[in-house]
């Protein structure tokens, strides 16, 4: 179908009489509110004078101190290689390859990226990036919904994110609460007429999940499995596509990315072969030229802007491309031995900060169930502990709001700075 673009006063009355309006107030009528007073900006300045702006705001910035937050984003090691190799002109400004005779470098990204997390996740194919791990998810249940031919409406419990609760429910998709006990999901009451059941492992609260036991509930139920997993923890855990699950979505974030004030990241999806024409955004394959040399190609691309509206998976318009290629870039870096080393420097470093935890009276609050690097820990005044932690110089963990404090380590973190996290904490009760 051919875009219409209008040109003329006429053609901007016709557009408006088909829309069933008369004037381009009225099209925005229920737009609320309405600008109509001055904005209040400050007059023109030079460039100069800009610069010297932000860098005054720039330099209210708190940077370089040990980070106990994550809840999604991880402060991990990021090798110096990956900027170098992002910063390239052929990758800085990748964004939609459609001429693959000169995006050769940009589709290969795009497939190798495709490769890893099809190797971390277990499944056959993967997509070329969503926009974050929270779009990764609100995809996924609507993915689920076209597959099953069932309402969109999925199983989720206190364990997934819920920053990706809010996202799947922004995307008007319904969820259902499952029991959540002692830090983990029951998944034996999954109701009939879901049309997915997610399961995140490690969850919210850092605990590990029963994936398969998500998979086999989905199952019985006719509905499909979607497993929410961080890409280090799957160096250490059994692949979700090896536990039967359907779909595999995260945050690509902890592969590669500094923190970036929250954001820009890629979100990750992988699933069956047999769902593939499903997957939304697009899909790089592998094949060879007329001269029969190795070639990149988009091999699907079930998104709107490259087929008809009414046909299209999703409405995605980017593929995170320069975030992908980190993330690729990373994991070949490290490799499965680094990226096993990475989740083992983690694990062992935070179960140490548990135990020092312990010893100076807090309790964990899920104590009997199986964590990774993250961990929620009892508090008297949790607010209290992160402005003394603030003002020694470390970023504490996050507030739960209601008496615990969720607390992340990564290998980065030394164990100086794990014995101050807990001098500090112990002192402010």
């Amino acid at each position: 179908m051919a875009r219409f673009t209008p040109h003329t006063e006429d053609d901007i009355r016709e557009m408006l009489g088909a829309i069933g309006v008369e004037t381009l107030d009225d099209l925005f009528a229920d737009v609320s509110p309405k600008q109509d007073q001055p904005l209040d900006l400050p007059s023109a300045l030079s460039e100069y004078e800009v610069l010297e702006g932000v860098s005054e705001l720039a330099g209210e910035n708190i940077t370089g101190l040990p980070v106990f937050l994550g809840a999604g984003a991880y402060d991990r090691i990021v090798p110096s290689a990956i900027g170098a190799i992002t910063a390239r002109g052929e990758f800085l400004t990748s964004y939609t390859p459609y001429q693959p005779e000169v995006s050769q470098g940009g589709l290969q990204v795009i497939f190798e990226f495709q490769s890893v997390i099809s190797e971390l996740t277990g499944m056959e194919v993967a997509n070329a990036s969503v926009y974050d791990g929270a779009n990764a998810a609100a995809e996924a249940a609507l993915m689920t919904a076209r597959l099953t031919k069932r309402d969109p409406k999925v199983a989720v419990s206190a364990g997934l994110n819920p920053r990706y609760r809010e996202v799947i429910e922004t995307y008007r998709v319904a969820t259902v609460e499952l029991p959540f006990d002692g830090g983990t999901t029951d998944f034996s009451e999954v109701p009939e007429d879901v049309s997915g059941v997610f399961v995140q492992s490690p969850n919210f609260f850092g605990i590990v999940e029963d994936v398969g036991a998500a998979s086999q509930a989905a199952h019985e139920a006719g509905a499909l499995s979607v497993a929410v997993c961080d890409p280090i923890s799957l160096a250490v855990l059994e692949a979700p596509g090896n536990l039967e699950a359907d779909i595999a979505v995260g945050e690509t974030q902890p592969l590669g990315m500094p923190l970036l004030y929250g954001g820009p990241y890629a979100g990750y999806m992988a699933t069956r072969e047999k769902f593939v024409r499903q997957l939304p955004g697009r899909i790089a394959g592998e094949t060879v030229d007329k001269d029969g040399r190795l070639a990149y190609v988009l091999t699907l691309r079930a998104r709107e802007q490259d087929i008809r509206r009414a046909r299209a998976n999703s409405n995605l318009c980017t593929n995170q491309a320069l975030m992908a290629l980190a993330a690729t870039v990373y994991a070949a870096l490290m490799g499965p031995e680094g990226l096993r080393k990475v989740a083992e420097l983690s694990i062992s470093k935070a179960h140490y900060l548990a135990r020092r935890l312990g010893e100076s009276g807090f309790e964990l609050r899920y104590p009997d169930a199986p964590f990774l690097w993250e961990f929620a820990v009892e508090m008297p005044d949790v607010a209290r502990a992160n402005e003394a932690l603030l003002e020694a110089g470390i970023v504490g963990g996050l507030d739960l709001g209601d008496g615990a404090m969720l607390v992340a380590v990564t290998e980065k973190r030394r164990k100086e700075e794990l014995d101050r996290f807990v001098e500090v904490v112990a002192d402010a009760q």
